[in-house]
């Protein structure tokens, strides 16, 4: 690899530091569409007169979008630059709901909330991901970890006064001014944003063969590699096992009979919910910070065995309020690594230079999860009359993919890495 340009930028906006905080702030401002959806149903199904099955589809199109069309979103980011592209998406995510605030027919919905703001956070996403990688070649786990957490953290600062805005002004009011705060919020810091010189690094920094590629690797060429289908197919798995849980917390809870039980004062379902959430921005950084020092693939053994461990736990204890707030928290601690793991460790593989396109072609897993992991979860349900099938196949899962990274992963990429 180069080490040209092995001095720090000098403008601001050239400052690696300063394009993660950027970077993250754009991410905080795309995650309310996903996160929030939820605070909007009710009303937007006493609007339109839909079933909720009907409305659903909604986001399930937001998912579909951000996810299945990474490749061609990340390609757009990589070829006409970040600052661009952000702003496109900025707008088209603002946009979206902005548009979403006037509509009176459910096929209109679909196109703004679903479509318009799924291209634009997907765009977003996949986008400022590819841009960490570039500016971090020595701690690429924890700057993709920060940026994931922007999105996974964001809906944090804006479910609560988005819910009170709804009660007392309406969600097409609601829908109006948020969509033009997070529209604008997106589309300056997009103006920031800048890739990094071909070929530069921090200064002092010396990449070794054992730890990254030592030239770039085209998305046809990472397409023909098997460690890309090794690592497609492992995250496929993570976020399917990681997507039945997820989806079902609340049937969990209330099957249980835990969901209304105090815990502290606070209802276990809700309180594990909040724990949850920051439970699960907290691990991509801290997992991606564990995996810059002792390894991709050691890291996913960790945290994956973590993972597995946890839901068996959670089985066996499910039905006590304060220990299946606990230990939810921890099932999203062993699971939302994934998001700062993967890229990384891509990245290290192929090289930097196409890192947002090579990124989006193996985004594309979290859109297989999401299509699976619901249905998934629910057909074991009804077959079997009872969760624990769900439970062990998660935990299977996670232990086969935990074991396909300490062994077949780690293998190939020395491989790999020693004759690129």
């Amino acid at each position: 690899m180069s080490t040209a340009a092995a001095t720090q930028p000098r403008a601001w906006y050239l400052n690696r530091w300063n394009q993660l905080l950027l970077g993250l702030i754009a991410m905080m401002a795309i995650s309310s569409p996903q996160y929030v959806w939820t605070l909007f149903t009710g009303p937007l199904n006493q609007k339109l007169g839909t079933t909720l099955a009907e409305l659903q589809w909604t986001f399930s199109l937001l998912i579909i979008l951000q996810t299945w069309c990474s490749p061609l979103q990340a390609y757009l980011v990589d070829r006409f630059g970040p600052r661009l592209l952000i702003s496109v998406g900025a707008l088209m995510s603002g946009g979206g709901w902005v548009l979403s605030s006037y509509v009176d027919n459910i096929w209109a919905l679909y196109f703004t909330y679903g479509v318009i703001c799924g291209f634009g956070t997907g765009i977003i996403y996949v986008g400022i991901i590819g841009l960490m990688v570039r500016w971090f070649p020595d701690r690429r786990g924890l700057a993709t970890g920060l940026a994931a957490a922007g999105y996974g953290f964001g809906a944090i600062f804006t479910s609560f006064p988005i819910d009170s805005m709804i009660k007392s002004a309406g969600y097409a009011q609601t829908l109006l001014v948020w969509g033009i705060i997070q529209g604008l919020i997106g589309l300056v810091v997009a103006q920031g944003l800048r890739m990094p010189p071909d070929g530069w690094v921090p200064p002092a920094y010396a990449p070794t063969a054992a730890m990254q590629a030592k030239r770039s690797y085209t998305p046809r060429e990472m397409l023909q590699s098997p460690i890309f289908w090794l690592l497609f197919v492992m995250m496929s798995m993570m976020s399917t096992s990681g997507l039945m849980v997820v989806s079902n917390v609340g049937p969990f809870a209330n099957e249980y009979k835990v969901a209304q039980a105090l815990v502290l004062g606070m209802a276990a379902l809700p309180l594990s919910l909040t724990l949850s959430r920051f439970t699960n921005g907290l691990t991509r950084p801290f997992f991606g910070w564990v995996s810059d020092h002792i390894g991709r693939e050691q890291t996913m053994a960790l945290a994956f065995s973590l993972e597995c461990v946890a839901i068996l736990v959670l089985f066996a204890f499910i039905d006590q309020p304060a220990l299946f707030v606990v230990l939810t928290g921890l099932v999203f601690f062993g699971w939302g690594e994934i998001f700062s793991l993967f890229p990384s460790t891509l990245t290290d593989t192929f090289g930097a230079k196409y890192a947002a396109t090579n990124y989006g072609f193996l985004y594309i897993a979290q859109g297989v999860g999401s299509i699976l992991g619901g249905p998934a979860a629910a057909f074991l349900k009804q077959s079997t009359g009872s969760w624990t099938a769900v439970f062990i196949v998660v935990a299977a899962l996670d232990a086969l993919t935990a074991l396909l990274a300490i062994t077949a992963l780690r293998a190939m990429r020395q491989r790999h890495l020693a004759h690129a």
